[in-house]
């Protein structure tokens, strides 16, 4: 699901964009509309695109999207069709509101559940939807070729996902892009069991449960009162009382946020990574290095799909973008760190071809497994395998703040830090009200001197090091309360003759919380006892990092990160009905001794796996 509000505006795919193309669509495109009935009898708005003049036989590109189809009228048309250049390359091009949203009819369902069977010919789910769909497209769309492709960012790359599970014969190609996959473990709502505030908040606030079937209005901004994010959040109390107080307990969605704070049938139902099983249709997944909403989805989208389904062409861009980014801009930048090309450009030409060789004769060659962007190198690769075997290492976390591959000798070593929810660390020195992209990567030297941050750094390398693949934590730890988080980053820390602003800048490569209490199951938390020692392991999103030689590795702990997750009140209870007795200072330990020895895995990609660059621009 797109979190901010801004990302709503822009990633409607395949209908709008913030660059506009010179290619005019209502010169070279008609426009139709349908009601497509379902095998149940509800009836789901769908635009069609068609080359004016054309006589031949054409392919359809299928995108379903929750966040309406504007210009709706069929003498309305959008400014853009599909990425760069597809409208001028001739596709037919299909659009549809699913079930519940604008023009079409049903009841919406927010990450409407896949069931594992169907009982009934009448009953259906997003996968029935899609099938139905592109089974009349192909019966009634004048000069289709029978092959159909579907493609969409975010929320419509869930149901490009969907669209995989019992596909049509028909639907031979599809790219999810950023698609969301597993919500309670690291896509929007949940990551490792704290909850994403500001984004969500920012998201539901303009996402009201709709009535249909009309075009609704554009959803009126939220008046927050004040520019600073940080004291908003402070302020606003248990996520129960912000219901009351500012959604008028009149959004379902929001509500469901915080009345499943554990993995429990809701979340699972709503997880499509083991339906990803048998997948008919070449498969193109597509996701950005920086996305602060789905990279999980994508990348365990992507696993799934090699895993459970190996016979399946699927292949893998990653980018270094924000959520969406490649849809509206060209990539060359994120914050203050710059690319040094259009990367996003790079993607367009990937993804053309990619339907091009399978809904359209005379294809071009077949692209290769992954397609990768190296960041700190800032290059293009290709490796075969991802990520690349056999480099796992360990950087263990030392007395005096060092960080090294060497295992600690002290039999019995410790850090104590403290954790005050009244004051918890930021996530950024101004944050916006909507969850800023730029936080990805942005410099962390604005937390110097907190004593609630521990800090551990490599002295400078002495040779590059490329980090490819998962970034795994395993911390020994110890609280004076009953529950904490334990948010773990790893940074870039530039040399101090670097060129221009980024000389010895703190770059976050990449970050991640974990709630303590779910150490042992997500379903079924457990409270510390205050001052024993307990084990935390977990994975992060993969990164393709280069740390420069002359750079150093830094890896930071802290037990808040706010408000991109809400606060942990510390005491073993329902978070978002805690009271504010609940809300205690803590004393946080991390051991790094010899049996103790707290770390972090990474994947270091072996010198002779490295590749000459496939784009150098």
């Amino acid at each position: 699901m797109i979190i901010s509000r801004c990302a709503l505006l822009f990633l409607v795919p395949l209908c709008a964009s913030a660059a506009v193309d010179e290619f005019d669509i209502q010169s070279n495109y008609s426009k139709t509309e349908y009601q497509i009935t379902m095998r149940d009898g509800v009836k789901l708005y769908t635009a069609v695109y068609v080359p004016r003049g054309y006589t031949g036989n054409l392919p359809i590109l299928l995108t379903r999207t929750p966040y309406g189809l504007r210009p709706y009228g069929p003498e309305s048309y959008p400014k853009r069709l599909g990425p760069l250049r597809f409208a001028e390359e001739k596709f037919i091009f299909a659009l549809q509101d699913v079930r519940g949203r604008f023009m079409s009819e049903g009841e919406f369902v927010d990450v409407r559940p896949i069931k594992e069977i169907l009982n009934d010919p009448k009953e259906t789910d997003e996968t029935t939807d899609t099938f139905d769909t592109i089974d009349w497209l192909v019966k009634n769309i004048p000069n289709n070729n029978g092959k159909v492709g579907m493609m969409g960012t975010s929320y419509a790359g869930y149901y490009t996902t969907c669209g995989l599970i019992r596909a049509h014969p028909a639907l031979v190609a599809a790219s999810p892009q950023a698609p969301m996959a597993d919500l309670f473990r690291g896509d929007d709502a949940y990551h490792n069991g704290a909850f994403f505030l500001v984004a969500n908040f920012s998201f539901y606030t303009g996402f009201p449960k709709q009535k249909n079937p009309v075009a609704a209005p554009e959803s009126t901004p939220f008046d927050y009162g004040t520019n600073d994010s940080y004291k908003f959040y402070l302020e606003m109390g248990p996520l129960a009382d912000s219901d009351r107080l500012y959604l008028l307990n009149k959004n379902p969605y929001w509500t469901d946020m915080y009345e499943h704070t554990t993995e429990d049938s809701f979340w699972r139902a709503r997880n499509i990574l083991p339906h990803l099983k048998n997948i008919t249709p070449a498969v193109l997944v597509v996701g950005g290095w920086y996305d602060a909403e789905d990279l999980s989805g994508t990348l365990m989208t992507y696993r799934a799909i090699r895993r459970q389904s190996p016979g399946t062409v699927c292949k893998l861009v990653m980018g270094p973008w924000s959520h969406g980014a490649w849809n509206y801009g060209k990539g060359d930048k994120l914050g203050d760190i710059l690319f040094g090309s259009d990367t996003a450009d790079v993607l367009r030409e990937t993804e053309l071809r990619f339907f091009k060789q399978y809904l359209k004769d005379g294809s071009p060659a077949e692209l290769a497994p992954t397609l990768l962007f190296e960041t700190g190198a800032n290059q293009w690769r290709m490796p075969t395998q991802w990520p690349p075997a056999g480099g796992q290492k360990r950087l263990y976390l030392q007395t005096g703040g060092k960080l090294s591959f060497k295992p600690p000798t002290e039999v019995a070593a410790f850090d104590d830090y403290p954790s005050n929810p009244a004051n918890p660390v930021p996530y950024l020195p101004n944050a916006p009200q909507d969850m800023a992209k730029e936080y990805m990567v942005a410099d962390q030297r604005f937390l110097n001197g907190r004593k609630d941050v521990m800090t551990y750094a490599t002295e400078p390398l002495s040779e590059d090091m490329t980090i490819a693949g998962p970034i795994s934590p395993d911390l020994f730890v110890a609280s004076s309360g009953t529950d904490s988080d334990f948010d773990v980053k790893m940074i870039d820390v530039y040399s101090a003759d670097a060129p221009g602003k980024v000389a010895g800048y703190e770059e976050l490569v990449r970050g991640e919380p974990f709630r303590g209490k779910f150490r042992k199951s997500f379903a079924k938390p457990e409270p510390f006892v205050p001052g024993k020692t307990e084990e935390i392991r977990f994975s992060m999103p993969d990164v393709y990092h280069l740390f420069k030689k002359g750079h150093r590795i830094m890896v930071q702990v802290q037990s808040s990160w706010f408000p991109l997750t809400d606060r942990n009140p510390q005491t073993f209870t329902d978070i978002p009905n805690a009271r504010p007795s609940d809300f205690v200072p803590v004393t946080e330990r991390i051991y790094h001794g010899v049996r103790t020895a707290s770390f972090v895995e990474v994947n270091i990609e072996p010198s002779a796996e490295k590749k000459d660059p496939t784009i150098s621009r």
